[in-house]
């Protein structure tokens, strides 16, 4: 049996927990990058209808004691944003002219 990420109401979106579900921008980055476009093209359509209703659902939970299925359905909407830039603006994974483009955080927003 499959482990339950996300919260039922949201249960449509498990077969993108496993990879979107990361807790880090470096870990969402790497996966950006290493991803394929119809991969990123995948989730972004399969989300995108329901990504506000998805932030709204995570508005109800401190970020302070945010239940996990929560926690990891906001990673999931940060995943979202992180890909969103590649679908909407770039075109690609990695953004034209970057060289090789890296994201080091010495600290970061929790959650």
């Amino acid at each position: 049996m499959v482990e339950q990420r996300l919260p039922s109401a949201f249960a449509e979106y498990e077969r993108f927990a496993e990879k979107w579900c990361l807790a880090t921008e470096p870990e969402r980055w790497e996966a950006r990058l290493s991803s394929p476009m119809s991969d990123l093209h995948d989730f972004y359509d399969a989300f995108t209808p329901r990504f506000e209703e998805a932030i709204d659902y995570c508005d109800k939970h401190p970020l302070d004691d945010i239940p996990d299925d929560a926690l990891n359905l906001l990673h999931l909407v940060y995943s979202m944003i992180m890909v969103s830039m590649a679908i909407e603006v770039f075109g690609t994974q990695k953004p034209a002219d970057s060289a090789d483009a890296v994201i080091d955080r010495v600290s970061a927003p929790v959650p």
